[in-house]
């Protein structure tokens, strides 16, 4: 018998793809605020450099070296510093857009809502562990459809930590009142997720659909959500 109680998964490019999200949010961005009449050629260009800034940043914030209002906007700031543009403002004007429009988008990685549906339907608990920001996630699941399926949605402001560290993990825990032998934690970064989880001494499923290689070793990994289903 499966000794999994709980299911633990995270939300950013687990279920919701961020980054197919993302890059709509900001070709729209790019088209609005008019970034080909002030320098920026192309789009592709402008996404790359993006999200470069976007993951250091991200980093830095994890890590307690940059605070969340900061991180929204310098993330857009060090973009256009990039192509030569220096306006804060700017900058401040395209993050306020970003971060309302972002969470409205609703594209999901295939098997998202089949994987959910089978996971409800065996009974197990199913709950969330991210870093995002609380009301900025909770407008994502509410957009995709995705609020009814989780007991607790546990991000880094409700538990005051963040992913790896082991105290959002047992905060999680505590609340769906289960073991870490009980639990699995799902997600797709592995300094994070599965290094987080196994630090807690969490089984993990590492959902690494571009199969990348890897010095680490997870308990399971998969590169379909589908796969959850053998597993679980």
């Amino acid at each position: 018998m499966n000794r999994y109680q709980t299911i633990f998964f995270d939300l950013d490019h687990t279920l919701w793809d961020f980054e197919a999200n993302s890059k709509v949010t900001l070709a729209h961005i790019y088209q609005s605020f008019e970034l080909s009449n002030k320098g920026i050629e192309d789009f592709e260009p402008f996404y790359q450099v993006y999200r470069a800034h976007n993951e250091r940043l991200w980093d830095r914030y994890r890590k307690g070296f940059m605070k969340r209002e900061e991180l929204k906007w310098k993330r857009m700031w060090l973009t256009l510093l990039d192509f030569k543009m220096p306006n804060e403002a700017l900058a401040k004007d395209m993050a306020a857009v970003f971060i309302e429009m972002l969470p409205r988008q609703q594209r999901l990685f295939p098997y998202a809502i089949e994987v959910l549906d089978y996971c409800k339907a065996k009974q197990y608990e199913l709950n969330l562990i991210t870093n995002g920001f609380e009301d900025t996630q909770w407008k994502k699941l509410e957009a995709a459809g995705l609020n009814s399926y989780f007991a607790h949605v546990v991000t880094s402001e409700k538990s005051n930590s963040v992913k790896p560290e082991p105290e959002i993990f047992e905060y999680a825990l505590g609340l769906s009142q289960v073991s870490a032998d009980n639990a699995l934690m799902i997600g797709d970064n592995l300094e994070v997720d599965i290094a987080g989880a196994q630090g807690a001494g969490i089984d993990q499923v590492y959902f690494n659909p571009g199969k990348l290689d890897h010095g680490h070793r997870p308990t399971f990994e998969i590169a379909c959500l589908s796969e959850l289903m053998d597993i679980l």
